[in-house]
């Protein structure tokens, strides 16, 4: 532990400190010697532009330099990158017009420029003797003013693997945990290899990936770039930031691609060489053992080479050789095709399949790819030309050979065929009467139920193996074919040997030959059995569902009759003193919809006027029923005497005994043409609506349980002063229900119809009828009762 006076203090201490100062004299004489390389450098460019010797071009950089009030580094990278017009120079130049017009502050912290820096770092990574030199000198001169805290360089292995070929950065032990990445382990390095949008990771935490440094820097930001050169990857460069990072600037990301590339040319120079190579890198490897290889495939198979342009960059592959079984989809020979590029012998691959992209990738990456039924296409003669094939495409060293299977059209169409005809159950057969050859296919020996051992069936013997009542029918299509040699075709009952009888259809077309002779007869067996059988249940179920429609029909005609005969839709007008009453009944519009509305207007024995409606649940001819026992009953207790709510409890006793559980509501009233006063009670029905003058409100909604519903229940009753010119309108749900708004909705909709007030009350209901905006379809009682002036 260092002393507490200071932090260099005591013999650790001090030696803590000349270990720091030592290592920082050997980092600037590092620097240092990277940038008298770059001098040096530019001194040679101006030896060979200028003609002139190396006294007289150092003279010359010095006058310029001070002449462009530059330091003599950054005027020699100035010198270098308008010479080498390369990777770097365009990256500096994108970099310093994307920087124009701002502040100092826009440098990354380092003293040095973008382009200073740059320079520097490919002076170093071209003078390290490895990847682990270059890794420590892009880590110095270009990752540490951008922010970085590590840098780790991946080699790619042909299998996929990756090994960690430098690192700067990491601890020792962390550098040996992270030696090798077998293939198929997703890492952050690996995911490198994907898109470009994959590049760039915010926080390592999001991704959940493991890589180098997670627990040193676990939220940190990454960069994992492929380094490459020629279309191909030789490993990934992953940077490493302590914090997370921001979107960065497309100057930045061209700066780190190119580093990358960098990085790219030392793993290809220090690279092993390749076992099917001479080791002289940038050349490729020796194809004789992989040419072998594809001559000695049963798949056509193609040895495809890198095609690069003038500036290194792969453009296309070179078919260097295709097997003898290849076989191109438009048939053209293999002569042909050998030693032309691949675009050229097949433009389509570029656009579907995404084949050409595939080549590519397999090529950079060194991880093979498989896929069925890819479709590839040729033009000829300017017309395109497709074939489905199986796609192998694998990397050998810088070669890649591809295998493709073409798809018997002929042989997967015969597949197809026997595959419908084994689902349809499909027979074929085959007779040449000339010569009594017999052809069956294997499905008809199914059908009739006999090993393929015990040979065809002729036509002309098809009655031996039919259900005798089919005969007649047999013997016209036996006619029709061999006779009149016509196409014909029948059904019949096919007896198997193992005593099951299936349903069969058959099907025979004669072919004549040149002179007019049938010599061939060709046709088809099916077995219908299960459509026969489906259409004997279809013909029971129509005749089932003809019957209970016509009982269904004379059901609801005995119910339409019953109701017409107790509920006539119009009822002439009622004699009683001092008042007027009118009725309206609207039936449902659809005949099966028969309801149980009611309706009742009587002048009882005590002078009072009966005046209900009411309505019975459901529909048909039980509804239709229980409506004339209710109402029937309701006029029977009325004779008594009794008040509205004695009449209501009798009724509930009344329509709970009745059988199938029958429900119903009720309006009951008795007016008394004397006093003008109108008692009445409800049963789960809507109170009455009392018009006077130009207003009408619906009477107050007393308490009453729906009729039915309990043994016994007990009804609330009301009693309402009338006067003359009064209206009072009793009426069922069939008049204002709707499926779409609420009751209370309706309810208003209807009493602002009543308040209009028609100059006789037959006109008022018939007004009521018509604006009605009830979409059930129900039936409809209203039962009008207006106060007239008394003798």
């Amino acid at each position: 532990m260092l002393p507490a006076d200071g932090p260099f203090s005591g013999p650790v201490g001090r030696l803590a400190a000349t270990v720091e100062r030592l290592r920082r004299e050997v980092r600037a004489a590092q620097a240092e010697a990277d940038g008298r390389a770059l001098i040096e450098l530019a001194k040679g460019i101006l030896v060979e532009r200028l003609g002139c010797g190396p006294a007289q071009a150092a003279r010359q950089l010095a006058e310029l330099t001070e002449q462009a009030r530059l330091t003599p580094l950054e005027f020699a990278v100035e010198v270098i990158n308008e010479a080498s017009r390369d990777r770097l120079s365009e990256v500096t130049a994108a970099f310093l017009a994307g920087t124009a017009g701002r502040t100092e502050a826009t440098e990354p912290p380092g003293g040095d420029s973008s382009a200073v820096r740059l320079r520097a770092a490919e002076s170093g990574a071209l003078a390290a003797p490895d990847a682990q030199a270059v890794a420590e000198s892009l880590m110095e001169h270009a990752l540490r003013p951008l922010g970085a805290e590590a840098v780790a360089i991946w080699a790619l292995g042909g299998d996929g693997s990756l090994s960690l070929a430098g690192s700067a950065g990491f601890s020792v032990g962390e550098a040996e945990r992270w030696r090798y990445v077998p293939p198929g382990v997703a890492t952050v390095a690996r995911r490198g290899l994907g898109d470009r949008s994959e590049h760039w990771i915010g926080s390592l935490s999001e991704t959940g990936l493991p890589s180098i440094g997670r627990h040193q820097h676990p939220d940190g930001g990454r960069a994992a770039v492929p380094a490459g050169t020629g279309g191909r990857i030789h490993g990934v460069l992953e940077i490493v930031w302590p914090a997370p990072l921001e979107a960065q600037p497309p100057q930045i990301v061209r700066q780190v691609e190119a580093l990358a590339e960098l990085c790219a040319h030392t793993l290809e120079t220090t690279a092993p060489p390749h076992p099917d190579g001479d080791g002289r890198p940038g050349v490729l490897p020796d194809v004789t053992e992989l040419t072998d290889l594809a001559d000695g495939l049963h798949d056509p198979a193609l040895v495809l080479v890198p095609h690069l342009d003038s500036t290194g960059e792969l453009v296309d592959f070179r078919i260097h050789h295709v097997n003898n079984r290849f076989l191109d989809p438009s048939g053209r020979p293999r002569g042909v095709v050998n030693g032309s590029l691949l675009l050229e012998a097949y433009p389509m691959a570029a656009d579907e399949s995404e084949l050409f992209e595939q080549i590519e990738r397999v090529y950079a990456t060194g991880e093979p790819f498989r896929a069925r039924r890819v479709r590839l296409t040729t033009l000829v003669d300017d017309v395109p030309l497709a074939a489905v094939a199986d796609i192998n495409i694998s990397r050998h060293g810088g070669c890649v050979l591809l295998i493709w299977r073409m798809e018997d059209e002929t042989a997967r169409l015969a597949s197809l065929l026997q595959h419908a005809q084994r689902l349809g159950r499909i027979g074929g057969f085959e007779e040449h009467l000339l010569t009594g050859e017999i052809a069956w296919n294997v499905q008809l020996y199914g059908l009739y139920g006999r090993p393929p051992t015990s040979g065809p069936i002729p036509l002309e013997e098809l009655p031996a193996h039919a259900h005798p009542d089919d005969a007649v029918a047999i013997g016209r299509f036996l006619r029709t074919v061999l006779h009149h040699r016509r196409p014909a075709s029948v059904a019949f009952r096919l007896q198997r040997p193992d005593g099951v009888t299936r349903h069969i259809r058959v099907v025979a077309e004669p072919e004549l030959d040149s002179d007019g002779r049938l010599f061939v007869v060709r046709g088809a067996y099916q077995d219908i059995s299960a459509h026969h059988w489906t259409e004997v249940a279809l013909a029971a179920t129509r005749d089932q569902l003809a019957h209970s429609e016509q009982q269904a029909s004379e059901r609801n005609r005995l119910a339409l009759q019953l109701q017409h005969a107790i509920m006539p839709p119009a009822q002439g007008p009622l004699d009683a003193p001092g008042l007027e009453v009118a009725v309206r009944y609207r039936p449902a519009e659809t005949q099966h919809l028969v309801g149980g509305d009611w309706y009742d207007a009587v002048v009882l024995p005590s002078r009072l006027v009966l005046l209900c409606v009411g309505d019975v649940a459901g529909h048909g001819i039980d509804a239709a029923t229980s409506m004339v026992v209710l109402r029937n009953a309701l006029r029977g207790l009325a004779v008594t005497g009794a008040g509205p709510a004695q009449l209501l409890t009798w009724l509930n006793m009344v329509t709970h005994h009745l059988t199938g559980g029958v429900t119903a509501t009720a309006v009951c009233g008795l007016y008394d043409p004397e006093r003008h006063t109108l008692r009445w009670a409800r049963a789960g029905h809507l109170p009455p609506v009392l018009v006077r003058g130009t207003e009408a409100t619906p009477l107050p909604l007393v308490k009453g349980l729906l009729l039915g519903a309990v043994p016994e229940a007990t009804y609330e009753e009301h009693q309402v002063q009338l006067a003359v010119d009064d209206t009072l309108l009793m009426y069922t749900d069939g008049l204002i229900e709707r499926r779409d708004r609420p009751v209370e909705e309706s309810l208003a909709q209807l009493l602002a119809a009543a308040r209009t007030v028609r100059p006789t009350l037959e006109q008022q209901l018939d007004r009521l009828l018509t604006y009605s905006r009830s979409d059930t379809d129900d039936d409809t009682c209203i039962v009008g009762a207006r106060v007239i002036q008394h003798g």
